[in-house]
């Protein structure tokens, strides 16, 4: 038995959900979630807890199972707690700041670089630790806007400058050594 799909999602006060055969809807103070599932796991409500069981042990419905628990349980905690994802940006001159909900990045492009944010997201801004902070209840949706912010002006390998996530290891390269032949 996976060792994550067996385990119970419990569910937090001020937090409904409701399963509808393999749709999952959850709603908290946060927001709301909605997520249909396979149908080789079968979801239930027991007792303020979600349980995951599987129909078979065939290896796809195996790795479902474990998948699906997982994927209800950032469900039910981004309704209820949410999910926040920090950017570090490095680099003279380099800064971020928070205008109305847009996020406007100075990375060295010759101009500054907007990030609109979508529905549920919200960015937050401390201009003296140069890091940025993406909020929001959908954990799939927070990693990819903060995925696409550090794209605009990834950390280079030389002088490790850019956009990295909070205690990231950049790989450093050496440089040339100057010498002649």
């Amino acid at each position: 038995m996976s060792r994550i799909g067996r385990l119970p999602v419990a569910v937090p006060a001020g937090v409904q959900v409701s399963v509808n055969g393999n749709e999952v809807s959850v709603k908290g103070p946060k927001g709301e979630l909605k997520r249909e599932f396979p149908s080789t796991v079968d979801i239930k409500l027991e007792e303020g807890h979600l349980v995951v069981t599987r129909s078979s042990e065939a290896p796809s419905v195996r790795a479902m199972h474990g998948t699906t628990r997982a994927l209800i349980n950032n469900m039910v905690t981004g309704v209820s707690t949410g999910f926040t994802k920090v950017l570090e940006v490095d680099g003279v001159g380099y800064r971020v700041e928070v205008e109305g909900s847009n996020a406007v990045l100075y990375v060295g492009y010759s101009h500054p670089v907007k990030i609109e944010p979508p529905a549920g997201i919200s960015f937050e801004a401390d201009t003296k630790t140069r890091q940025l902070k993406v909020m929001g209840f959908d954990v799939e949706l927070v990693g990819q806007v903060a995925a696409n912010i550090r794209k605009v002006r990834p950390p280079e390998p030389y002088k490790g400058k850019g956009i990295h996530y909070l205690g990231e290891k950049v790989r450093r390269k050496a440089g040339k050594t100057g010498k002649g032949k």
